[in-house]
């Protein structure tokens, strides 16, 4: 099967659904190739009989020529239209599938890929590849049969040098397929060089006052001037790959046409035919041009649609769900057992992770700390499985993760962090993300954050638009919204991740009070640097260098004169 052809096929899954619009498309573009030769034989009628004083009527002239017409113009509409409504919808359908993958793919695919190259893909690149193949499809399915209508009707007038004319064919083909392979393989170069183009531009985007702050402008200026050249570079490329197919194709078809219209003058002066079959014969020869030249000159856009709606196609085949088993407990009691876990992010790492036994009991209370980069995070990340161990075992309530539902498991943990995550949505969206809720459980939850005078506050109350990512909260207000949706989701384990660490002083007395009535009865796990915030834990963690070095109560680990002492000491000395 033709490259071509292999890739047009990825989309007929999608295409199936819309087959109504498509037989539509069909049936326009055939009846519109079925009209084409009646233009070379009308031509053909009128020299044999109109003007040589025949007997046909004048007022069927311009009854066949605007009935025709009119015939062609509904036609040609009805093929637009129906292709069009097929593809656009096809697009839809792998958008949504698209985004359904990406909100179930392993983590992994987040870290493979840089988001502004999934947004890019997902949002811009599969409406222009929909663009581009609707328009590109019509022409050629309808200029294929015009070929295929004007063909026939050459075979009928002189078979002889329609075999001439067919010998053009393979020559124009295999040019399509030597230029084609170059334009795909530019055109796919060429959206990767765009990936790496926004992502310059996100980068500048989002550190934008890191930028101006180092006076970085003109070194980021320079490395965006790099990838925006290397993107116009090889759209020049395929510029040309794509121009060069209309003038061969052209210059083939000047020479067969040339030879035929000698031969059918030959013919025509040795008496073989008669006026009107040669001219109807040649006019159906200068007809096969333009549709033989918007042939040539698709294939560049048709190329670009396809690698396009290829990119979300590949998306979706190389986003693998996430692997969860059948068990769902329904509420667990938070007993979390980790043996012999380690982890490495990559083969040539250090372990992130090295060998973690611990036992963290239902309901207990457990502070993990040490310096940056010890494993606090990654641990916790295990639990909820967004990283995968390389070894050991992980048992919530005596059960391995890797046994749970992936929904069933992650009701069970509520996260708070210092990189808080909201959406530009509503105060009460995002209290109540995922589980609808009464508006008086969001304001209970923005209570116990200390957060509900302020909501009340504001010009739309508990239905205010917060921005991006919270922009129109001071950062104290952040923090607590999120840790207000922790409160909200009742979960039986917490995951505290500096949850206090933008909050002043005040805020952070009255939102530690709220996080401590709801540790009760509930597994919490505290990563905190500000080692005041955790001398009430009922057991602290201290983590150097993957390694759980040791553990033990405030007091005891004090008293011991290790890592949680230096640490301490140190803190508290500065």
């Amino acid at each position: 099967m033709p490259p071509l052809l292999q890739r047009l096929k990825r989309l007929l899954p999608y295409i199936r659904k819309s087959r109504a619009g498509l037989l539509a498309a069909l049936g326009g573009a055939a009846v519109t190739a079925a009209t084409e030769p009646a233009i070379p034989w009308l031509l053909g009628r009128l020299l044999d009989q109109g003007f040589a004083g025949g007997g046909m009527p004048l007022w069927v002239v311009p009854v066949v020529i605007i009935g025709l017409f009119a015939v062609r113009s509904g036609s040609g509409f009805v093929a637009q239209y129906g292709l069009a409504w097929t593809t656009h919808r096809a697009v839809l359908q792998m958008r949504e599938k698209m985004f359904e993958q990406l909100l179930r793919s392993a983590p992994a695919v987040f870290s493979q890929q840089t988001a502004s190259g999934m947004t890019n893909t997902l949002v811009y690149e599969a409406q222009s590849g929909a663009n581009q193949l609707s328009a590109s499809l019509l022409t050629l399915v309808r200029d294929s049969l015009i070929l295929v209508a004007l063909l026939a009707y050459l075979l009928t007038l002189n078979w002889q040098l329609t075999l001439i004319v067919g010998l053009l064919f393979p020559a124009v083909a295999w040019v399509m397929r030597v230029l084609g392979r170059r334009l795909h393989r530019l055109t796919v170069e060429g959206q990767k060089a765009t990936d790496s183009l926004a992502y310059v531009v996100e980068e500048n985007m989002l550190a934008w006052r890191i930028v101006r702050l180092h006076g970085a402008e003109q070194q980021q200026g320079r490395r965006f001037g790099g990838a925006a050249d290397r993107v116009r570079q090889l759209m020049m490329k395929a510029v040309v790959a794509g121009g060069t197919m209309t003038p061969v194709t052209q210059m083939l078809a000047a020479c067969a046409l040339s030879v035929v219209i000698v031969i059918a003058l030959w013919q025509s002066r040795s008496g073989g035919t008669s006026v009107g079959e040669f001219v109807a014969f040649v006019t159906a020869m200068l007809q096969l041009v333009a549709p033989a030249k918007h042939l040539s000159d698709v294939m560049a856009p048709l190329t670009r649609g396809l690698a396009a709606v290829e990119r979300g196609l590949d998306l979706i085949d190389q986003s693998p769900a996430e692997q969860g088993g059948p068990h769902d407990g329904g509420r667990v009691r938070g007993d979390i057992v980790l043996r012999g876990v380690g982890l490495r992010y990559r083969d040539d790492a250090a372990p992130a992770l090295d060998a973690i036994d611990l036992h963290v009991r239902a309901g207990e209370t457990v502070a993990l700390v040490g310096p940056s980069g010890a494993g606090k995070s990654t641990l916790v990340n295990l639990l909820p499985r967004f990283v995968e161990p390389t070894s050991g075992s992980i048992t919530l309530d005596g059960v391995a993760l890797g046994d749970w539902n992936m929904l069933a498991l992650r009701r069970q943990f509520a996260l708070v962090s210092q990189d808080v995550v909201l959406f530009n949505d509503t105060v009460a969206a995002n209290v109540s993300l995922g589980a609808p809720m009464s508006t008086q459980a969001v304001r209970d939850a923005l209570q116990a954050a200390y957060l509900l005078d302020f909501v009340l506050g504001l010009p739309e109350g508990l239905d205010t638009l917060i921005g991006h990512n919270g922009s129109q909260l001071s950062g104290g207000q952040r923090q607590r919204l999120a840790i207000a949706r922790a409160i909200a989701k009742d979960a039986p384990v917490l995951i505290l991740d500096e949850a206090t660490s933008a909050l002043d002083s005040e805020s952070e007395r009255a939102v530690q009070a709220a996080l401590e009535r709801l540790m009760q009865g509930r597994t919490t796990l505290v990563i905190a640097h500000r080692l005041s915030t955790i001398e009430h834990a009922d057991r602290v963690l201290a983590f150097e260098g993957g390694r759980l070095v040791e553990q033990g109560t405030h007091g005891e680990l004090l008293a011991a004169g290790g890592l949680y002492a230096r640490l301490h000491a140190m803190q508290f000395r500065n």
